[in-house]
């Protein structure tokens, strides 16, 4: 099959997916684009809204759209890092055995991931990047594909240790879900409050998908839309020589090579469901603030004259 009927062939799974997703979650279209473009991109995201909004289910309602195995971790603080990729165990021979943890699967949704010390946040590391676990020096690889959609809680702080940036720095997405409108509540109420249950059908095989992240990365890209990219992430460094004068203001730390890299892959991803053979400038844009959000560290003056990472954003462009 040729790279140009398989991106054909990927506009009509996606609207098929999208129309899957639809039976159950209700508009969230932004979140729901962005979780999908990082699953083509082989990326993990972080879901940021307050409760209720549907993280979960959207999650769960997408694993099954895509035919992968979902398992989900609530994170406690008493939450161990044993409780995720497993433990060893003595077994009727007296012999070591390891017994699996859930991180064993397609996609874990680690539920209010903030609400675990450091330590347990850390065993995620090792799994998001290499897609190993590593347990008394013996190295066991992962299902592929594989995914982490965390989630957080904007709201409350109290009794929460907040994701520092090198764990941040490996979600590709931070992806903000908002409030519904008053007539998309009223469909939710109306789904939600009787006996009918919808079926999500499998649109897509792990074997596809997999195929499909291949088929992203073979696309081109033209130099001018790597070097916009590129410049656009220079741009939120305050020590940078193309910063601009909000940045140099309202910013402590911008985003590091892998925002670059990342913008790229997702602007390809952008561009393939939407049928383009290349990225432009304009795919670049648009994935933008999902990659840029939770890789700007804003300063005290920032919170106090309520200026946004979105904010900050769109003055990049």
């Amino acid at each position: 099959m040729s790279d140009v009927v398989a991106i054909k062939n990927l506009v009509n799974q996606y609207h098929t997916l999208k129309q899957e997703i639809a039976k159950v979650i209700v508009g969230q279209n932004e979140a729901i684009d962005y979780v999908i473009i990082s699953i083509l991109c082989g990326g993990h995201s972080l879901l940021i809204g307050v409760p209720g909004l549907a993280k979960t289910l959207l999650v769960n309602t997408v694993s099954q759209a895509l035919g992968l195995d979902f398992k989900r971790i609530q994170f406690t603080p008493d939450l161990m890092p044993s409780d995720i990729i497993g433990s060893e165990i003595l077994d009727e021979n007296r012999k070591f055995k390891f017994l699996k943890g859930p991180i064993f699967t397609n996609i874990i949704l680690a539920d209010e991931i903030n609400r675990t010390p450091p330590k347990t946040q850390a065993a995620l590391l090792e799994a998001m990047q290499e897609r190993t676990v590593t347990v008394t020096g013996i190295t066991y690889k992962l299902a592929k594909p594989f995914f982490v959609l965390a989630t957080q809680n904007p709201i409350e702080q109290e009794g929460t240790y907040p994701l520092p940036e090198a764990q941040l720095d490996r979600f590709i997405f931070s992806i903000f879900l908002d409030y519904p409108t008053f007539a998309q509540e009223v469909e939710v109420v109306k789904a939600t409050t009787s006996i009918n249950k919808q079926k999500v059908n499998a649109v897509l095989s792990a074997n596809e998908i997999i195929e499909i992240q291949q088929l992203i990365r073979k696309i081109p890209v033209a130099d001018n839309v790597i070097e916009y990219a590129v410049g656009l992430v220079a741009k939120t460094r305050p020590n940078s020589d193309q910063v601009t004068d909000m940045v140099k203001n309202y910013v402590d730390w911008g985003a590091g090579p892998r925002a670059s890299q990342n913008l790229i892959l997702a602007a390809k991803a952008h561009a393939a469901i939407n049928g383009k053979y290349s990225p432009d400038i304009e795919d670049v844009q648009a994935v933008s603030y999902g990659i840029l959000r939770h890789r700007i560290v804003r300063n005290y003056k920032a919170d106090a004259e309520g200026i946004t990472e979105e904010i900050l954003i769109k003055n990049l462009f």
